[in-house]
């Protein structure tokens, strides 16, 4: 994952220089001042500035769509860039943007390119965006790409939405269904054990059961089981944020019986919409390919992707390490040969994440339209287990009174 590092060091004139740099670690940090032949003496990473977010809330991927999509209208009608930018930081409605934009703006002004300035904010413009606006300022096409980036990113937010909403649905319903029981075994079955406890003999089995869990969830049990289940997130977290964590757990999300099958698909989807929008944006395909895992959000995913990359710079074709690697679907290899032999890979890419796309959309209504009765099913059950079993003494004794 990239960082901005903050670093100082000499020239070979012996004069101090200072900056910022966008790397991965701090020898590869190292390793770009050397090339411009600088000694480092302090490297430290940057941490976010309070400024950036304080008040202004946080930059989201509608403000940049938004931004994105009007600086493309202002750079075709011929408005210097400056010009462009400076309008734009005092009317995007995100004040966070709004900084952003004015540093931008006075880089620019500096003499930077504006992918240069955009990279200098890592944690608002991502690594694919900038390195698309480079390839757009390198083409003279810059608006022209900045219109595919505003569509890409509406894409992979609609994409996004989608597994959210597939996530969200059980998760309510679930969360809903043990509070609902978990209210009826604490404050309601005790006032029926209280009664029974009145009347004596031999309760039956059932609701034996059913007051046994209500008072140990009502007791130490469910403070045991709640610190437990805290413990497990807590550990689960703390767990992803390693290497082999992450590694792990996305192994084991991949092979889930329906959720590992819809996050396949919208890894497929995610890896084809964005290295087709950066091979036909004109950015080289080991790049394109790199900030494709980069951001593919699952490390297995990432790693194989990775591996691609380094068949393909020892000269073989995309679409023969992509069948080896096990992770996508034969109908994308074949599809990504016949687009390489074609020339028309990036038209193709295209074709795969739209197919990848509707592909999502079935996997999410399948998903909604077998775990709603599952849940219903469960939650009808579970409430109707308690009821039943604490009207079984009462029904008992009215057949003795009789």
């Amino acid at each position: 994952m990239a960082t901005v590092f903050q670093w100082s060091g000499k020239t070979t004139k012996g004069t101090v220089e200072s900056g910022e740099i966008t790397a991965a670690s701090k020898d590869e940090v190292m390793a770009q001042l050397r090339k411009k032949n600088i000694t480092p003496t302090i490297i430290t990473e940057k941490k976010a500035a309070k400024k950036l977010f304080g008040g202004g809330g946080k930059v989201t991927d509608k403000d940049i769509v938004i931004f994105t999509r009007q600086f493309s209208v202002m750079i075709d009608a011929g408005l210097p860039l400056v010009q462009a930018l400076d309008i734009l930081s005092t009317q995007v409605e995100s004040k966070a943007l709004a900084r952003v934009l004015a540093q931008v703006k006075d880089d620019v002004e500096a003499g930077s390119t504006y992918a240069d300035a955009l990279k200098k904010h890592p944690r608002v413009f991502s690594e694919l965006y900038a390195n698309m606006v480079a390839a757009g300022e390198a083409g003279g096409i810059l608006d022209t790409i900045l219109n595919r980036l505003a569509a890409y990113i509406e894409k992979a937010m609609s994409l996004k939405k989608k597994v959210k909403g597939a996530m969200t649905y059980p998760i309510i319903v679930t969360v809903i269904a043990v509070l609902a029981i978990a209210v009826i075994m604490i404050f309601v079955v005790p006032t029926f054990t209280s009664m029974f406890a009145s009347m004596g003999g031999t309760l039956p089995l059932p609701t034996q059961i059913v007051i046994n869990i209500s008072h140990f969830i009502a007791g130490w049990g469910g403070i045991i089981t709640a610190g437990l289940a805290t413990g497990l997130v807590m550990f689960l977290k703390q767990f992803r944020r390693t290497e082999k964590g992450q590694i792990l757990t996305d192994r084991l999300l991949l092979k889930l019986p329906i959720f590992g099958t819809l996050l396949n698909r919208v890894a497929v989807a995610k890896f084809t919409r964005t290295l087709g929008t950066l091979t036909s944006s004109g950015v080289p395909i080991l790049d394109g390919l790199e900030i494709t895992a980069k951001t593919a959000g699952n490390k297995v995913i990432e790693a194989a992707i990775m591996d691609v990359r380094k068949a393909v710079t020892g000269g073989k074709t995309l679409a023969e390490p992509l069948s080896k690697a096990k992770v996508f679907p034969p109908m994308v290899t074949h599809m990504i040969s016949v687009g390489e032999a074609t020339g028309a890979l990036d038209s193709m890419l295209s074709k795969i994440a739209d197919f990848y796309d509707e592909e999502v959309d079935d996997v999410v209504s399948n998903l909604t339209a077998m775990m709603e009765p599952l849940l219903m099913v469960f939650l009808g059950g579970s409430v109707g287990f308690i009821v039943v079993a604490m009207y079984m003494p009462i029904f008992k004794m009215g057949a003795l009174v009789k």
